[in-house]
Formats: C-alpha cells, structure tokens, sequence
C-alpha cells in the first residue's frame, strides 16, 4: 500500500509541480511579498498531498522557544521536506542552499527571488567569507538565516561533520542561534522515492546567546541537536 500511494503521490506532484512552475512565472517580476506568500502556498499544497495520498503529516515543537526578530536556525538535514518547512513557520527566512541548485530550471530562478543564499559545497575561507557578507542584508532587513551546519543530508543515526559556517555567521551578525532537530528522514529517505506515513517531528530547541567562542558554539550546538535527535528518532549513538 505504501509503494502505491508513493506512486500516486509522485505523479499528482509532477503534475502538480509542471504546472506551476510556469503559473508562478510572473512573480519573478513582483516584490518579495509576491514570493512570500507562493513559497507559502506551494509548501501547504505538498503537504495537503502528503497528508491525502501518503498519510505523512507534521508536528512542530518548541516554536515559542524562537526569539523575535532575526536568528540563525541550524537545523539537522535528512531531506527535502526540510527545505519546505521553514518558510511556512518563520517570516521570510533567508535559507543557505548548495549552489549547484540554482542551476535547475525553475527552482533556481525562485530561490534566487525568493533570497535564498548559494553557497559551494566544502568551499574554504572566501567561501565563509562570501556566506557572511550575503547574510548580512536580509538580517538587517528583519529576515532570520536558515543553515544546515553539516552541509548535507544524513540518514536517521548518522551524525554528520559540524561544519564553521554557522560559526562564522554567529560570531558576524551576533544574534541567537536556534538549534533545530527533525526525524523527516524516516518518512522522506534521501535519495529515495519512498514516501511512508507517519508524523515528522520538527523540534525547535533552547536558543544559543550570541557572545559564545568558536569551539563552545559548535559544542554546544552539536551537544543540542544531537541529543534531542536521539529522542525523536528513537537510538542512541554507539559509545
């Protein structure tokens, strides 16, 4: 049964998609506002589907936990879903996207309208340096940064390599850090087309105060959302 709502959903969603990456078109001519409110609207019609067809719902913890104002949101990253979700629950995040995805036709014309940020993968120092200089304006615009401080996806269980560009961004534009866990990659695989039914759990977490080193950032974050991955995906790392 599963396998075969993951069929339907894929192709109500391709259709879906097709037509409305043409539909969307003329807001790349509008104001931000315009992006605004289609990111919004095309993350609630995904869902609606994943919920219709797949039986695959969400719950959002903790979201009274996110300070006013803008924050960096370092979150775990186990698929696609995460991608969606922020612009629904925060205002306008600016999000930190590898940037061989403004490359694809369509999705890199609306990220770009929409702020999101491009960054190369395992890039060194003039590529930290270019992540801060680029977050500094949506910041000071009201806008909060969204990053996935590993840098790529990983499977529920695997603890991936916390990465310095959170820490570069912290230390710049000093405001909080809200450390995020999630557990989509048990419904929503990477790399796979499976798509199971159960509840993805988003979990907002304790906000880090800017003023924190380098290392006691990193620790700190890591300690965090490591910790709570380990409840809401239900293991416990090997000793």
């Amino acid at each position: 049964m599963t396998i075969a709502r993951t069929f339907f959903y894929h192709t109500i969603y391709g259709i879906w998609a097709f037509l409305m990456c043409f539909a969307f078109l003329p807001s790349l001519l509008l104001p931000l506002s315009a992006s605004k409110l289609i990111a919004r609207f095309w993350t609630n019609s995904v869902y609606f589907l994943l919920s219709k067809i797949c039986n695959l719902t969400h719950n959002i913890e903790g979201k009274e936990l996110v300070p006013e104002g803008p924050v960096i949101i370092a979150a775990k990253h186990q698929s696609a879903w995460d991608t969606l979700i922020f612009p629904l629950e925060l205002e306008c995040p600016t999000i930190i996207l590898k940037r061989e995805l403004f490359w694809l036709p369509f999705f890199g014309w609306y990220a770009k309208k929409y702020g999101a940020i491009g960054i190369k993968r395992n890039g060194g120092a003039s590529t930290i340096r270019k992540l801060v200089r680029d977050a500094r304006r949506p910041v000071l615009n009201g806008r909060s940064i969204v990053i996935f401080p590993e840098g790529t996806r990983t499977a529920p269980g695997q603890k991936g390599l916390y990465h310095s560009g959170v820490a570069a961004l912290y230390k710049d534009l000093k405001i909080p850090v809200v450390p995020v866990a999630l557990n989509s990659g048990l419904f929503w695989p990477r790399r796979k087309l499976i798509r199971r039914p159960g509840i993805i759990t988003l979990r907002f977490l304790t906000p880090i105060p800017p003023g924190l080193s380098r290392k006691e950032l990193m620790a700190k974050l890591e300690s965090k959302i490591e910790n709570a991955q380990q409840e809401i995906c239900n293991f416990k790392y090997s000793k």
